[in-house]
């Protein structure tokens, strides 16, 4: 495991988008409005929702990207951690897997 001096902090973003968004659809969204290499990581989209990782000086720039890409999003929480996010929005938890 990597620690946090070495690949950097991040911060997670909850966004209210549309209901049919699937993360496929949101990335290629994002490749149509910034450079390929500019384009923020999509952890997670569930219907309305969409989570998003960055860097904490580039929550600005992504809220602007995603505002581009899907004109009904909004920004719901930043948070350094996806459990945090999970916790407020129970409907991003994923399964737990069965044995």
């Amino acid at each position: 495991m990597v620690v946090k001096s070495e690949r950097g902090r991040r911060r997670y973003v909850v966004f209210g988008v549309s209901r049919g968004l699937t993360r496929s659809g949101l990335i290629g969204r994002l490749r149509s409005v910034c450079p390929e290499e500019a384009v923020p990581y999509v952890v997670q989209c569930v219907p309305g929702k969409a989570v998003i990782r960055c860097a904490p000086g580039e929550i600005d720039c992504v809220i602007g990207l995603i505002s581009l890409a899907d004109r009904e999003s909004e920004p719901l929480l930043t948070s350094g951690t996806l459990r945090t996010l999970r916790e407020r929005y129970p409907d991003l938890k994923t399964p737990k897997k069965t044995s």
